[in-house]
C-alpha cells in the first residue's frame, strides 16, 4: 500500500455522485426535457456512488495502512491574512465515515429502484439522494470550517427537499419546514462559533485551529468570567444539537418521516443526523479544554437517551417507531462524547448506521408488503409471508438492543462502561440514563417487532385502509395477503444485516483500543480518563461478550425483551390497564412533552409578535414614518415657506440683497471687535 493518496483520486469520490445526481437531475426531469428514461437515471446514480464507493474503500485501506492526506485542493479568495479554500482531509476519522455513507447510499439506491418503482418523481428522487452523498462526503473529508459549513447546510437543504418529496401534502409540506427551522437555530449557534474561532484563531483550517488550542483555551470571553474556548465549544455544540436532533432541537426529526422511507434510512438514520456527532468528534482538541461544554454535552445527550426511548413506546407508526429509536441512539453517542471518549462514540456512530439503516429498509419494506399501511396496530403474522424482512428485522432489532456479539452490543455497551469511567459531574446521572434506556430501548424494539410479525394476523382490519393519505405512498395498493418484496429491496437487507451481526467484533480492538483514531481525535487522559481506564478493562471482543452474563445491561435488555413478549404476546390487556392507571403520563408522552406546543404556541407567537412588533413600531413607525415621511413633510414644509418668499417681483429681490449685505456687514463689524 502507498503511504500517500491520489488528490485526484478523493476529488472523484465527492464529484462521482454530483455527475451521477446533474444527469439524473437535468436529463431525466422536465426541467432539462425528459431526454433520459428511469433506467438511466438510476443506473447513472448508482454508477457514481458504486465509483465513489469503491475508492472510499481503497482509500480506507490506504489508511490503515499509514496513509494521510491533509492539502488544499482549491483557493476559493483571500481576505487580508484569511484564506477560504476548499481542502481533503483524510485520516482514520475521515476514511470510515466515507465508506460508512458511500455504502449505505449504495444499499439506499438500490432499495430505491424497488420502493419508488411507482413514483412519478423516480429521476428526482435519485437525483436528490445522490446530490445527498456529494454533500455529505465533502462535510465530512473537509479540512476547514468553510468546507465542513458548506456540506452542512447542503445536506440540509437536500434533506428539505427530501422530507417535502411529496410537496402536494400539507403534512410533508408542514414537516419540511419545520425541519428547516429547527436547523436553522441549530446552524445559527454553530455559524456563531466558526465566526468566534476565526476572530481569534485568524483561520479556519483545521490544523491551524487546533495549534492555536491552547491559545484560545487560555483567553476569557470578552465582558464575562467564561472562558472564550467554553462559548466556542458551546456554539458549536449548538449546531450539533440541531443537525443530530439533541433535545429539544430534536422535533423535527420525528416528523421527517413524512419523506419515503429510502431517506429516513439514508439521512434520517445513518448518515445526516450523524453529522453533529462527526463534527464534535473532529473538534476534540477544542472539547477537551472545556469541562463545562462537556458537562453540558453529556446532560443533553443523557436526556435525549433515556426521554426520546419513551416516546418510542407508544408510537404505532412503524417507522416514528424507529425514527424516536435514532433519538434516542443519537443520545448515547452524544453522551460518549461528553465523557470524552470519541471514538467510542463515533464506533457506535459506525455500528449504528448499519442496524438502522436495515431496521428502515426493513419497515419499507413491510409497508410495501402490506400495501401501504404503517400502523403496527393492524399488522401482526406478517413473518411467514415476508421470511427475508423478518429475519434481517430481527437481525437488526438484537443489533439495536446490544445483544452479545452483535455490533450494537459492542458499541452500547462501551459507551455504558466509558460513562461510567468518567470523572465528571455529570457523568452520575447520564449512567443512569443510559442503563435505563437499554429496557426501554429493549421494550419498544421488541414490541415493534412482535407486533408486526408474530401473533394474530390484523392487517385485513386495519379501518383506515383506504383512506390513510398521510401514510408512505408508494403505489403499491391492494387489500390482498402480505407479500416478499422483490430482490432490489431484499439485497440491501441481506447486505446490510451482515455488518450489523460482525462489524462489531473485527473493528473494536482497533478503533477503540487501538490507534486508528490516533491523529483524528485528541484526549487528554490525564483530565478524562473514562476511555483509558475502559482500555484497562478491555482484554478482547469475545471476552467482553462473555463478560456481559455478569453485567446490569444484558438482563436490562432481556427483560425489556421479556416484557414486550409477555405484555403484546401473552396478555395484552396489561398495556391498556397500565395505559388506564398511567393516563396522565401517557398524555405527556401522547403530547411528546408538549414541546411542539411551546414551540408553536410560546415561540413562534413570540417571534411573531417580535417581527409584527419591528415591522410596526421599527419599519412603519421609525423608519417610514419617522425618516422617510418626516423628512418628505419636513421638507415640503421648508419649500412651501420658501416658496412665499418667492413672489417674481425685481424690487422684493433688490431688498433681500440690501438686507444680506447689512447683515453681513454686520457681522463683519462683530468679529472686529
Amino acid at each position: 500500500m502507498s503511504n500517500t493518496l491520489s488528490a485526484s483520486t478523493l476529488l472523484a469520490v465527492p464529484l462521482a455522485p454530483l455527475v451521477g445526481s446533474a444527469i439524473a437531475g437535468i436529463l431525466g426531469t422536465t426541467f432539462g426535457g425528459n431526454v433520459i428514461g428511469r433506467r438511466a437515471s438510476h443506473g447513472a446514480t448508482i454508477l457514481g456512488v458504486l465509483v465513489a464507493f469503491i475508492l472510499s474503500a481503497l482509500t480506507l485501506a490506504d489508511v490503515i495502512d499509514g496513509a494521510r492526506f491533509n492539502q488544499t485542493i482549491y483557493e476559493w479568495m483571500v481576505i487580508g491574512g484569511l484564506k477560504m479554500e476548499i481542502g481533503f482531509l483524510v485520516d482514520g476519522l475521515t476514511a470510515m465515515m466515507m465508506v460508512v455513507v458511500t455504502f449505505v447510499s449504495l444499499m439506499v439506491h438500490l432499495y430505491t429502484i424497488g420502493y419508488m418503482a411507482d413514483d412519478d418523481g423516480y429521476n428526482r428522487f435519485f437525483a436528490y439522494i445522490s446530490l445527498f452523498t456529494f454533500s455529505m462526503l465533502m462535510l465530512v473529508m473537509s479540512n476547514n470550517l468553510l468546507q465542513l459549513f458548506f456540506g452542512w447546510e447542503a445536506v440540509g437543504l437536500v434533506s428539505y427537499l427530501l422530507i417535502g418529496f411529496w410537496f402536494n401534502r400539507p403534512s410533508a409540506i408542514f414537516a419540511n419546514m419545520k425541519a428547516f427551522l429547527v436547523n436553522r437555530v441549530g446552524d445559527f449557534g454553530f455559524i456563531l462559533g466558526i465566526g468566534l474561532i476565526v476572530a481569534y484563531a485568524g483561520t479556519m483550517n483545521y490544523s491551524e485551529v487546533f495549534a492555536k488550542a491552547g491559545e484560545l483555551g487560555q483567553m476569557p470571553f470578552p465582558g464575562t468570567d467564561w472562558l472564550l474556548i467554553t462559548v466556542i465549544c458551546i456554539c458549536l455544540f449548538v449546531g450539533a444539537m440541531g443537525k443530530s436532533a439533541q433535545f429539544p432541537l430534536h422535533v423535527w426529526l420525528p416528523d421527517s418521516m413524512e419523506g419515503p422511507t429510502p431517506i429516513s434510512a439514508l439521512i434520517h438514520a445513518a448518515t445526516m443526523v450523524t453529522a453533529g456527532i462527526f463534527m464534535v468528534a473532529r473538534m476534540s482538541p477544542l472539547f477537551e479544554l472545556s469541562d463545562t461544554a462537556l458537562n453540558l454535552v453529556m446532560i443533553v445527550g443523557a436526556i435525549t437517551a433515556l426521554f426520546m426511548g419513551f416516546l418510542g413506546i407508544i408510537q404505532n407508526d412503524i417507522k416514528r417507531v424507529v425514527a424516536y429509536s435514532t433519538l434516542s441512539q443519537l443520545g448515547y453517542m452524544t453522551v460518549a462524547l461528553g465523557a470524552s471518549a470519541y471514538s467510542v462514540a463515533v464506533f457506535h456512530l459506525m455500528t449504528h448506521a448499519f442496524f438502522k439503516a436495515l431496521l428502515f429498509l426493513a419497515a419499507g419494506s413491510v409497508i410495501m408488503g402490506l400495501h401501504h399501511n404503517q400502523d403496527i396496530r393492524w399488522m401482526g403474522g406478517v413473518r411467514k409471508y415476508m421470511p427475508i424482512t423478518w429475519l434481517t428485522s430481527l437481525i437488526g432489532t438484537l443489533a439495536l438492543i446490544g445483544t452479545p456479539l452483535f455490533s450494537g452490543f459492542y458499541s452500547k455497551d462501551s459507551i455504558i462502561e466509558a460513562v461510567h469511567f468518567s470523572n465528571l459531574p455529570a457523568a452520575g446521572f447520564a449512567h443512569f440514563a443510559v442503563l435505563a434506556g437499554v429496557f426501554v430501548t429493549s421494550f419498544y424494539s421488541f414490541r415493534l417487532y412482535f407486533l408486526v410479525f408474530h401473533g394474530k394476523e390484523r392487517y385485513d382490519q386495519n379501518p383506515d385502509a383506504h383512506h390513510d393519505d398521510h401514510h408512505d405512498d408508494h403505489g403499491h395498493h391492494g387489500d390482498g395477503k402480505p407479500h416478499e418484496s422483490p430482490w432490489v429491496v431484499t439485497v440491501p437487507l441481506v447486505l446490510l444485516a451482515i455488518p450489523s451481526i460482525v462489524i462489531g467484533f473485527f473493528t473494536i480492538e482497533p478503533m477503540v483500543i487501538g490507534e486508528f483514531f490516533r491523529d483524528a481525535i485528541k484526549v487528554n487522559a490525564e483530565a478524562h480518563p473514562a476511555l483509558e481506564r475502559f482500555a484497562e478493562e478491555f482484554h478482547g471482543a469475545l471476552a467482553m461478550a462473555a463478560h456481559a452474563f455478569s453485567t446490569a445491561p444484558l438482563y436490562l435488555a432481556l427483560a425489556g425483551a421479556v416484557s414486550a413478549w409477555y405484555c403484546y404476546m401473552v396478555n395484552p390487556a396489561v398495556p391498556a390497564a397500565i395505559a388506564r392507571a398511567l393516563r396522565p403520563i401517557i398524555v405527556i408522552l401522547e403530547n411528546k412533552y408538549y414541546m411542539d406546543w411551546f414551540n408553536e404556541n410560546v415561540l413562534a407567537r413570540a417571534a411573531r409578535g417580535l417581527g409584527v412588533g419591528l415591522w410596526k413600531g421599527g419599519d412603519r413607525g421609525v423608519i417610514e414614518g419617522g425618516v422617510v415621511n418626516a423628512s418628505w413633510k419636513l421638507v415640503g414644509l421648508i419649500a412651501s415657506a420658501v416658496r412665499r418668499a418667492q413672489t417674481g417681483y425685481l424690487y422684493h429681490y433688490a431688498l433681500m440683497m440690501l438686507v444680506g449685505v447689512m447683515l453681513f456687514m454686520t457681522w463683519f463689524v462683530w468679529l472686529a471687535k
